[in-house]
């Protein structure tokens, strides 16, 4: 899964990077969470004949996303990712994955690495630098009081054989050639586009463990994503022993009060 991300690139990276007309200045962000605004880019309205300008909008959206048909959203979990090989199967993402795709920029994001008893934080950022765009879903979502919310989802696949020893699931990459591709929703239904949702190529991701200040929402500077020293393989691959536990007292045949 996908549970943290950021996105440090600065305005004019994500347009240049995105191929759009333009987008609202905004801070570096470096722990993005779930629940919290997302920067993600859709198809736009349809341009004149012949013009080569982009067909793409950018805008904000919660990140987490809520079903058009749902009537108590505090009744559904956080659909914060969506698995990219069931998405066309669930009624909760079905819609969304054939009408509303969305590319969502990211500089990289955070993954834990189960060893023994304790998860360890890693960033996974580009080898190259840089962005990537993951593939998103969109829904917008009309309260009964008649108030609309735009809400995103992160789609996700298996991971990538290098990534696979932290975890076995990692966000589907879409890589700038397929840009055009992904957001075309009025020709291509997701079978059309089921190639790009696959894990990329190895080595796409360098992996930098981190400090366990990430795992903290609060925690939003550049000092998350400080490298911190690696665990010997021996000790990082061993899982812990459990303790042992305590003999029984001898019994001397006198009664004891504890």
């Amino acid at each position: 899964m996908c549970g943290r991300f950021t996105l440090m690139a600065t305005w004019e990276e994500v347009v240049a990077y995105m191929g759009l007309l333009d987008v609202e200045p905004f801070p570096p962000r470096y722990n993005i969470a779930p629940t919290q605004p997302i920067l993600i880019v859709i198809a736009g309205e349809a341009r004149e004949p012949g013009s080569n300008l982009p067909d793409r909008r950018a805008l904000l959206v919660r990140w987490g996303l809520i079903p058009r048909w749902a009537k108590n959203p505090k009744s559904l979990p956080l659909l914060i990712n969506a698995r990219s090989e069931t998405a066309d199967e669930r009624g909760t993402f079905k819609a969304a994955l054939r009408h509303r795709r969305a590319l969502i920029p990211a500089s990289g994001f955070y993954e834990w690495k189960t060893i023994g008893r304790e998860k360890r934080p890693f960033f996974l950022k580009p080898r190259n630098g840089g962005m990537v765009a993951f593939a998103g879903l969109m829904e917008t979502y009309a309260d009964p009081n008649g108030s609309e919310i735009d809400t995103g989802a992160i789609l996700t696949t298996a991971a990538s054989a290098d990534i696979a020893g932290i975890h076995d699931r990692m966000p589907v990459v879409v890589h700038p050639q397929d840009f055009a591709r992904w957001l075309d929703c009025r020709r291509l239904e997701p079978r059309d586009v089921a190639d790009i949702m696959r894990p990329p190529e190895p080595g796409l991701f360098d992996a930098i463990p981190v400090s366990d200040l990430v795992n903290k929402v609060t925690n939003v500077g550049p000092e998350i994503q400080e490298r911190v020293a690696d665990l010997p393989p021996a000790v990082a691959d061993a899982p812990k022993k459990p303790e042992p536990k305590p003999k029984p007292p001898k019994d001397d045949g006198q009664f004891s009060l504890f």
